[in-house]
């Protein structure tokens, strides 16, 4: 089974009982279409909000594009498989799902990091601001980071497209992953599974030591401020990156962190069940309510749309 067009696959999902299915479709519509629309409203804001013309709001139109690439790529195809019972999925859809997933998740860990480096020159050089994170500077860390993503699948993903099913064709997970893929095929796959968890590694790493260091600074930084005032506001710019951060790495570090082979298949599909459908849905809530400026941006934009509306 070489010509790889004709191989089809199966994915087993997360359960086999109805009542279960049902509810599972149902919690990952309304998760999905929350997601859609937080997302789209903050895209929608940054661009049309005059106040929200600064490098954070432009990274976070950004995030909230990832956010939605990234949940769109999963959990789709996951309700047309329960609402329709049709769980066959072609090797070339299954493919282009595992590519776009990887890039969107792996961009937008790199995002994150740009984004940490933007709040340490917010706050550590307020006066240099406007010149370090200018709009070429800033179109420059974002090429970076799709360039990044691409870096990262790249390699993995080349080896993976010479790897041959002869045998099951019975992915043990909701959508096509690295993961139940390699533990189908009946080709070697020890040398790729090593270059998969080196790369994986290497952008955790890599991206978490960037953060680190920028929310050091900043730290470092606030505490000397003489008033609790200005701390407090200072505090309040970054608290929601950091709970952001927070979800994404530590949804990612459970994944790869498994008691055992068995247990982590199950905890998987679990883990990406939440990290497809319920963090792209607080991710907006987050950085809404959070934000004094978003939520203005929010009643300004409402009020002029009624005004448009009466007349």
């Amino acid at each position: 089974m070489k010509n790889h067009t004709i191989i089809t696959f199966i994915l087993r999902g997360l359960t086999d009982d109805p009542q279960l299915k049902v509810l599972l479709s149902i919690f990952l519509f309304l998760t999905y279409m929350l997601s859609v629309t937080g997302n789209l409203t903050i895209i929608t804001l940054t661009l049309v909000g005059p106040h929200l013309k600064i490098p954070m709001y432009f990274f976070l139109r950004n995030f909230s594009f990832l956010e939605l690439a990234f949940t769109t790529v999963c959990i789709p195809r996951f309700l047309y498989s329960m609402s329709t019972g049709d769980c066959i999925v072609t090797y070339n859809a299954c493919v282009t799902q595992l590519f776009f997933g990887i890039l969107f998740g792996a961009s937008e860990f790199f995002l994150l990091a740009a984004m940490s480096y933007d709040r340490y020159v917010a706050i550590c050089r307020p006066l240099h601001c406007t010149t370090i994170m200018n709009n070429r500077v800033c179109n420059q860390l974002l090429l970076g980071c799709w360039l990044c993503g691409l870096m990262i699948i790249t390699p993995p993903l080349g080896m993976g497209l010479e790897l041959e099913f002869c045998d099951s064709n019975v992915i043990d997970h909701l959508v096509c992953d690295a993961s139940p893929m390699l533990e189908i095929t009946c080709s070697d796959t020890q040398f790729i599974e090593r270059m998969i968890l080196a790369s994986a590694v290497l952008a955790l790493i890599i991206t978490l030591l960037l953060v680190v260091l920028s929310y050091s600074y900043i730290i470092r930084t606030i505490l000397r401020f003489p008033s609790s005032e200005q701390r407090k506001k200072a505090f309040s710019t970054c608290s929601s990156h950091m709970i952001v951060i927070s979800m994404i790495y530590g949804t990612c570090i459970f994944i790869y962190i498994k008691p055992s082979a068995k247990e982590g298949v199950a905890l998987n599909k679990v883990v990406s069940i939440l990290a497809t459908s319920v963090a792209p849905v607080m991710n907006p809530f987050i950085y809404t309510l959070r934000n004094k400026q978003v939520i203005q941006a929010f009643k300004d934009t409402f009020k002029r749309m009624a005004l448009i509306s009466k007349v």
